[in-house]
């Protein structure tokens, strides 16, 4: 373990999966924000710090379970003469997934949602914070299998998802406020 804090292979893999994870990461963080943007205030900023916190946790252990997220490329079964894999059919179901959570948010700002009474409508605390973690999970795969080709040291490149993960955490509010505010940017 000590060989990594001299090696400069160690250090290289550590900056650039860490840029990767932010650069990533961004994407992730207008969905939090979309997500968190229909709770109070409060209760946003709680929701963001749980949802990242859970998020750093299952990227942790799909880390760690590397070989078996190496071997979900293998083909479960051919459909049209193209195989399918598990990573495929979780990627697929994650897209869906966004797709349905996209429509629905551009459904909600442009129709709003209101109860019979005329009262607008929040979004529940823990239904949001398990769309956070889903969403985190879905966004994760594409960087934790890039990080499985770039780096060799699990410990190197948990590092980097921690640092990526504070960063997130740091840019969340302001990237909140930035779609608060600019409402449009919800449709981009």
């Amino acid at each position: 373990m000590l060989d990594l804090v001299f090696s400069a292979s160690a250090w290289a893999s550590l900056l650039t999966l860490t840029v990767m994870e932010i650069v990533l990461g961004i994407d992730n963080l207008v969905f939090i924000s979309v997500l968190t943007s229909r709770l109070p205030a409060e209760a946003a900023r709680k929701a963001r710090a749980l949802g990242l916190s859970m998020a750093l946790v299952f990227r942790v252990v799909f880390l760690i379970m590397l070989s078996w997220l190496i071997g979900l490329t293998a083909p479960v079964f051919t459909l049209f003469d193209h195989g399918f894999s598990w990573r495929d059919l979780i990627l697929l179901a994650g897209g869906l997934c966004l797709l349905y959570q996209a429509t629905h948010e551009i459904h909600a700002g442009i129709e709003g949602e209101e109860d019979k009474g005329g009262n607008v409508v929040h979004a529940a605390f823990g239904a949001t914070v398990a769309q956070i973690i889903a969403i985190d999970i879905v966004f994760s795969i594409d960087s934790i299998i890039t990080a499985i080709g770039m780096a060799e040291h699990v410990p190197v490149m948990i590092l980097a998802v921690v640092i990526a993960m504070i960063v997130m955490f740091v840019a969340s509010e302001p990237i909140s406020r930035f779609i608060h505010n600019h409402p449009t940017t919800k449709t981009l």
